[in-house]
């Protein structure tokens, strides 16, 4: 019998998929890309037609070579990395720099699979396919643009503001979104409002009410005085209960995630940045080792912006449901999103690919982030495939004289999903409104009119811009997170608790850029842009004529601005520190390695420190400040200030009422 190779991206989704797989598959990694275009250069023939000058990756020789070896002894070879655009291209590269274009002798496949299961493997080996060249073109198209853009435009910044700086056709427009609404928060001017709330009494019970005025709906007062005459008028007079509607209310499941919905939602509740809920997902899916299993993927696929899911998963999740919760629970509906343009259907939601295995079972085999996102998406899937909570809802309306006021309540009759996925309900919602009845004068035990202001925007945080990127086309659920974090990387935003804030830097990068190039902070523009790579992916466009009409336009205007724009200075942040060579305040710089203090009397001066950031909270062992450190290998961790404290810990301190760190117990936690 033949021997067969399948080569996948990463060595965790080999070992996973290793064991579905008899002797005569040998499987290998890849270790993703193989090829790219070069570093150093543009790496593309603008004179010939926009050709790519591919090139293999430094440091990858030896395994391309291996790989090469495997494949020489192989009769059938699969190439099983991800069902995506990228990992289309991954494959691609390894045919050319396997040699296998021209290996008439051998038969080269390419397969793919949304989860990792043993019948998700055995039956795309059963139907392997052709490389979909359309796939691999617009992965190519979107390689291309943003290397055109990015080794254009960032020369100017370098020269106009200064070295390090990038542009990017994704980057640039989302730090455009951010400045946008920084402006909007600038520009804002409050308005003073009243409301007007209270209690009404009957007997020994009370009832929370609003003032509704006339139009049905709780009433915003623009007027002080107006407010607070309804208020004497209606202690004096008291209310009548003039209507009392019962009725049904039903709250529906959530739709399972996609990648968009997973971060805003691990963002929210978890606090986990986008970054990290992908890498950890990204390990969920490639395989983890579960006692009893081996090693197995958790996850279905992770990129993707479709809550369909597939008929197996369907039925599976119908039995579990039953057997677990009740036929009651069971919920025999497809799951519906939203029709977009923008929405690929190519992949799955993101689901458990075993339904049975319950965080629970898996809490003491995995890794306590592991654990926690795992739980979130296996809940949050669970509870899509229930039936909608019910409430039996009471709503009151009163009567003071001209003016009306409202009081509502509601009670679960039937949990549904809510029995899995808990969501935030409104406390007041919950009152009791049953010893109300039509006909019935009440006394308001209390009454008051509030003053407010309206509230600006708020900042970004990093959920509600990827919710944003999604809403506006900026992008791709593969792309959202690593743009959050290349802006955070060149210090054009900065992250103050969960809001994002544009710095100065980001603000001389982003003015430049609307007036130089403005169709590349667009978001109408960049999402148009995504739209042509969706069409060059179906084959309904060519990809070398998309960057024909893309490029001239931003040629001439890298031309006018090298030749027109005059140099931007940037402060440089000043700190407290003082500099103990000269005297002057120290001020903040950016290196490859992140912050650090330097003196401004340079090149007089060179004296240098590094940047120390605390926390806001004190050691628990000597009272000084926390602050932050890197490793060597650049983990973040946290420590002393003083350096003769032994005090560290690698996940973020958490303190009590007076500030002071609560210590925890670490094993290893040495300073590497």
């Amino acid at each position: 019998m033949g021997q067969n190779l399948v080569i996948v991206e990463s060595p965790a989704k080999m070992r996973t998929i290793k064991k579905f797989l008899g002797s005569t598959y040998t499987v290998a990694a890849s270790m993703g890309h193989v090829r790219d275009l070069p570093k150093s250069t543009m790496g593309i023939d603008i004179e010939h037609d926009f050709e790519p000058k591919y090139i293999a990756i430094r440091g990858k020789g030896d395994l391309i070579a291996s790989l090469r070896k495997e494949a020489k002894k192989a009769d059938k070879i699969y190439l099983a990395t991800d069902p995506d655009r990228e990992g289309e291209a991954i494959s691609w590269h390894l045919m050319t720099a396997l040699g296998l274009n021209d290996a008439s002798d051998k038969k080269v496949y390419r397969i793919t699979f949304n989860e990792i299961t043993k019948n998700a493997v055995k039956n795309a080996i059963k139907s392997p396919r052709d490389i979909d060249q359309n796939l691999v073109d617009a992965q190519q198209a979107r390689r291309v643009m943003d290397r055109l853009v990015g080794y254009t435009i960032s020369p100017v910044l370098w020269k106009k503001i200064r070295k390090g700086l990038s542009a990017g056709r994704v980057q640039s427009a989302t730090l455009n979104i951010i400045c946008k609404r920084e402006e909007e928060i600038a520009a804002f001017v409050p308005e003073e409002y009243f409301t007007i709330e209270g209690t009404v009494k009957s007997g020994s019970k009370t009832a929370k009410v609003s003032y509704y005025g006339e139009e049905g709906k709780k009433t915003e007062l623009k007027d002080r005085a107006l407010s607070d005459a309804i208020v004497s008028e209606a202690r004096k007079k008291g209310a009548l209960v003039t209507e009392v509607k019962n009725s049904e209310r039903l709250r529906n499941a959530p739709l399972p995630f996609t990648t968009s919905t997973l971060q805003q939602e691990a963002a929210r509740v978890l606090n986990m940045a986008p970054q990290k809920t992908m890498r950890i997902a990204q390990k969920l899916y490639e395989g983890v080792d579960i006692k009893g299993h081996g090693s197995i993927g958790l996850i279905t696929y992770l990129r993707t912006d479709s809550v369909r899911i597939s008929d197996e998963a369907f039925e599976a999740a119908k039995g579990f449901i039953g057997e677990r919760y009740g036929k009651e629970y069971i919920s025999y509906a497809r799951p519906q999103g939203k029709r977009d343009q923008n929405v690929q259907d190519a992949h799955e939601a993101i689901r458990p690919t075993y339904i049975e295995l319950t965080p629970t079972e898996l809490k003491e085999q995995l890794q306590r982030d592991e654990y926690r996102l795992y739980q979130l998406i296996w809940n949050r899937y669970v509870a899509s495939r229930m039936t909608p909570a019910r409430y039996d809802t009471t709503s009151v309306r009163l009567q003071s004289g001209t003016h009306t006021f409202a009081a509502n309540g509601s009670k679960l009759r039937f949990d549904g999903f809510l029995s899995v996925y808990k969501l935030s309900e409104d406390e007041d919602s919950k009152q009791d409104l049953s010893f109300l009845k039509e006909g019935d004068d009440v006394s308001f035990d209390k009454l008051e009119s509030q003053r407010h202001q309206t509230e600006p925007p708020a900042h970004y945080t990093e959920a509600s811009l990827v919710k944003k990127m999604e809403e506006d086309g900026i992008g791709r659920p593969s792309t959202y997170a690593p743009t959050i974090t290349t802006l955070m990387a060149r210090h054009y935003i900065t992250k103050e608790k969960r809001s994002l804030f544009v710095t100065e830097l980001g603000t001389a990068v982003n003015d430049l850029m609307r007036g130089s190039f403005p169709s590349i902070v667009d978001e109408q523009f960049t999402a148009n842009m995504e739209y042509m790579l969706d069409s060059v992916a179906e084959g309904r466009t060519d990809w070398k004529s998309l960057i024909r009409n893309f490029y001239p336009d931003l040629k001439s205007a890298v031309d006018e601005a090298e030749k027109n724009l005059s140099r931007v200075k940037v402060a440089d942040q000043v700190t407290d520190v003082i500099c103990d060579k000269c005297g002057r305040n120290m001020v903040i710089k950016y290196g490859p390695h992140g912050k650090f203090l330097a003196c401004p009397g340079f090149p007089e001066c060179r004296n240098t420190k590094p940047f120390v950031e605390k926390i806001g909270l004190k050691c628990p062992r000597c009272g000084s400040d926390i602050v932050i450190r890197r490793s060597k290998k650049g983990r973040i961790f946290y420590a002393c200030e003083n350096q003769d404290c032994e005090y560290v810990s690698f996940t973020k301190p958490r303190g009590d009422k007076n500030g002071v760190a609560i210590e925890k117990k670490l094993a290893n936690a040495e300073k590497q």
